[in-house]
């Protein structure tokens, strides 16, 4: 077998990996200005996708803008989500050199679309190929595959312990390499129960003192998640941005999510914002939390809630996923101001942080590993892939962290 790393080697981001120059593994994009996408062009006989983050599938309606028509293989609530975030970046990018795609593309997406459940094997550009539940987000995937001499697994993004959406991955199946994720190989996270439980404590705090709370989330597993806590906590809350439409997405998903009842009384108990600005400025003024993307400030309805409560230190900002370098994000947690919607605005409300993360730590990482002594480990989509590859050297393990665009014979 033959690999080829086009794009999350030693980065996060752009994930994408070439298989025996036949079949591609994910095909995402690198968000920042401009976007970054995978190296090289290839010409794919068919495309697996691990997952509907735009990281590992932003990218892959360009595939189909050619003469070529490669199948693309993926779990139903994948191909859903793969949908709306194509849409989203044609609205943002369209016209502009930043979109790789057009709305042509995304239309043949859905023609050459083949759709599989978790366990059930599957042919691919002559491959033998089977999903396993990741534990990520609804929908995520560990991918198998099989070329007759060597069993790949690429491990896509995974958590190993259970979120209130989705369960934590219990999935080891048997392979000879493994193409594993890393991104939080040098963190701990803290216990899930705990970190809820202060979240909601300190929504509770500021809407007793007469605040508002603006909770910046990504659209696509953490707004729902976020939901959950809500409900379980009876925070009354609004749901704004691209997570109002993903929420309904995976309500028709049911055996893809933890408890679908649980994600049916969280909708019940949300309420969905349907106006404009107008609206949006009256609900910044209620004692409630505001769920909304982008979940690093970096778009979104987030532009309008940010300036109206910013100036009250009653108020609070509460981040719950990771802030990357050079978001407004990052930039208000390590300034105290930010560039929102064009302008630099200081910032008097509170900002907290919260690790709701959906991928697994150093522990996790670890655990997941363990039963892979005997097989070639190859780190990728991390920061610190060759120091976590170095770790894994130190305690037995075959290990090492490909650089982009290196290719592997194994």
């Amino acid at each position: 077998m033959e690999i080829r790393f086009l794009g999350g080697a030693r980065e996060i981001g752009r994930s994408a990996v070439l298989v025996n120059d036949s079949l591609l593994l994910d095909f995402g994009m690198l968000t920042g200005n401009p976007p970054q996408f995978p190296v090289g062009s290839p010409d794919p006989d068919a495309v697996v996708v691990s997952h509907g983050h735009l990281d590992h599938v932003g990218t892959v309606p360009s595939l189909l803008s050619g003469d070529d028509r490669p199948p693309i293989h993926w779990t139903p609530p994948t191909y859903e989500l793969a949908l709306t975030l194509a849409r989203d970046t044609l609205k943002l990018h369209g016209g502009s050199y930043r979109c790789p795609f057009t709305e042509n593309d995304i239309k043949r997406v859905t023609e050459v679309t083949e759709t599989h459940g978790y366990r059930e094997p599957f042919e691919a550009a002559g491959h033998e190929v089977t999903f396993y539940d990741a534990g990520h987000i609804p929908g995520s995937a560990h991918v198998l595959v099989d070329d007759g001499d060597t069993r790949l697994l690429y491990t896509g993004d995974f958590h190993t312990d259970d979120q209130r959406l989705v369960a934590g991955t219990t999935a080891r199946p048997d392979a000879d390499v493994v193409v594993c994720e890393s991104t939080y190989a040098d963190v701990e996270h803290d216990d899930r129960d705990e970190v809820a439980e202060e979240f909601a404590q300190s929504v509770k705090t500021t809407l007793w003192e007469g605040g508002t709370v603006v909770v910046p989330a990504f659209a696509i597993g953490r707004t729902q998640e976020l939901m959950l806590v809500c409900e379980a906590y009876d925070i009354p809350c609004y749901v704004d941005g691209m997570g109002k439409q993903v929420t309904e997405t995976l309500r028709q998903y049911p055996g893809f999510v933890r408890d679908a009842d649980r994600l049916r009384r969280a909708k019940s108990h949300a309420r969905f914002v349907t106006g404009r600005e107008g609206q949006r400025k009256r609900i910044a003024d209620q004692k409630a939390a505001i769920i909304t993307t982008s979940g690093m400030l970096s778009g979104g309805p987030a532009m309008t809630y940010i300036p109206e409560i910013r100036s009250n230190p009653t108020n609070k900002i509460t981040l719950t996923g990771y802030q990357v370098e050079g978001t407004p994000g990052r930039e208000l947690l390590e300034t105290g101001s930010a560039e929102i919607d064009g302008r630099r605005m200081p910032v008097a409300a509170q900002v907290e942080t919260y690790d709701f993360s959906a991928h697994a730590d150093r522990d996790g990482l670890r655990s997941f590993l363990e039963p892979y002594r005997d097989a070639e480990l190859l780190i990728g989509h991390g920061d610190q892939c060759e120091a976590f590859a170095a770790e894994l050297r130190e305690t037995g393990y075959d290990a090492s962290a490909p650089e982009l665009g290196e290719t592997r014979r194994l």
